[in-house]
């Protein structure tokens, strides 16, 4: 079951928008997490004695944390609500946070960045809902999902950003720091987020992956979002640690250099809409998927030789321009087709299957990347992905699916 808040007309403007500040905050946090620890990685793999192989499984933790819970994430939320599950994550994903930066084993670090993902598994999909009932249906509500959804893209810039800088005293900031932002969230929560009312009935889940399995936009919009991100994140992983091991760049020079990977995303999200209005989502979604395709083959073809300019930007931006053109798309594609009804249902597994794509591909990049073909193994690997995301992307039935949703 899942349950209803209580109803937005009991609440004035100044206090939807201060609810909206909340949930978007916590947003940030969210996205700021899997960006926080990237440039950071060397660091944490040197200190504490983690292949890289190991290392990267405190990025993919917390996808794996994220994926694990989603699909559980609604039947939490039938059986105590969503305030309750939305303030009760908080306070874990604070001790999480202290925890990380306090050990000195792998282990117990890489445990605490799924613990944050599986946090985050129940904070951003609940405080999703709590728009789509807080908010009154139209412009109003388009608005604030649109808030959320730049607060999420910016808040992998300022994790990037937060990264570089904090690397340069010590690596445990990078996981500490969030925790007193998520504490002023949680009293701020206490105060803002509406109590539950009235339980409604939740389509089983069972139930949803039968009908999901059988809508084919939902299933392309699943596996092209999958590769996108998968491709997206252990792209970056492989940079960092060239940048770091091979040109022996600093992390906060590396975190600046890694920019044009998610800025333009940030800059372009409060047009997207405008841009599926005008296109369709699946012809974004093809130019998106070509473009990431495009980065990985860019990457891979330039070698090891050469500067910034030349091997390591045209990748970044080739892969940022696929998140820029599909990004929203993909989001507004999977879900277009589904009755309104079955849409709570179909999201988390929406989510699902994009942390998922991060839990395969960053460790089987690593592992690529440490045998004997090294980082053109690597590349070449993502490269194969990327192309399935694309061919996935171009053979798709199009009898009216370029209307705008």
């Amino acid at each position: 079951m899942t349950t209803i808040p209580s109803p937005p007309a009991t609440r004035t403007d100044a206090g939807r928008r201060a609810l909206l500040f909340v949930l978007a905050g916590n947003m940030l946090i969210d996205a700021l997490e899997v960006s926080v620890v990237l440039v950071a990685l060397p660091a944490m793999e040197r200190d504490l004695g983690l292949s890289t192989l190991g290392g990267q499984w405190v990025m993919s933790g917390f996808a794996a944390g994220f994926a694990a819970l989603l699909l559980l994430g609604p039947r939490l939320v039938a059986r105590w609500g969503r305030r309750r599950v939305y303030l009760a994550a908080l306070p874990v994903f604070i001790a999480a946070s202290v925890a990380g930066g306090l050990t000195d084993q792998g282990a117990v670090l890489i445990a605490t960045r799924v613990v944050k993902g599986m946090c985050a598994a129940l904070t951003a999909p609940t405080g999703l809902a709590i728009i789509s009932t807080a908010f009154r249906p139209g412009a109003e509500q388009r608005r604030a999902v649109s808030v959320y959804s730049l607060f999420g893209a910016t808040g992998f810039t300022a994790g990037l950003l937060c990264s570089g800088a904090l690397t340069e005293l010590s690596w445990r900031w990078n996981t500490v720091f969030p925790a007193p932002v998520a504490l002023v969230l949680l009293a701020a929560g206490f105060r803002l987020i509406p109590r539950d009312a009235a339980p409604a009935p939740a389509p089983p889940l069972r139930a949803t992956l039968a009908r999901l399995l059988h809508n084919g936009p939902f299933r392309r919009s699943a596996v092209c979002a999958a590769t996108l991100n998968g491709t997206y994140l252990s792209l970056l992983m492989l940079l960092v640690h060239r940048l770091h091991y091979q040109w022996g760049w600093s992390s906060w020079r590396t975190a600046l250099a890694l920019l044009p990977a998610c800025l333009p995303l940030a800059l372009a999200l409060p047009f997207a809409g405008r841009m599926v209005g005008r296109f369709g989502t699946e012809r974004l979604i093809r130019a998106g998927s070509c473009a990431a395709a495009l980065g990985c083959v860019s990457a891979l073809l330039t070698g090891e030789h050469g500067t910034y300019a030349t091997t390591v930007l045209p990748a970044l931006l080739l892969v940022e321009t696929g998140f820029v053109l599909s990004f929203a798309a993909l989001n507004l594609q999977a879900t277009a087709g589904i009755p309104a009804e079955h849409r709570p249902g179909a999201v988390p597994v929406y989510q699902t299957a994009v942390q998922l794509g991060a839990v395969l591909a960053l460790p089987a990049t690593a592992v690529a990347a440490s045998v004997d073909a090294g980082r053109a193994g690597a590349l070449a690997f993502l490269t194969a992905v990327s192309a399935t995301g694309a061919l996935v992307a171009c053979t798709a039935r199009t009898r009216g699916a370029d209307a705008a949703p």
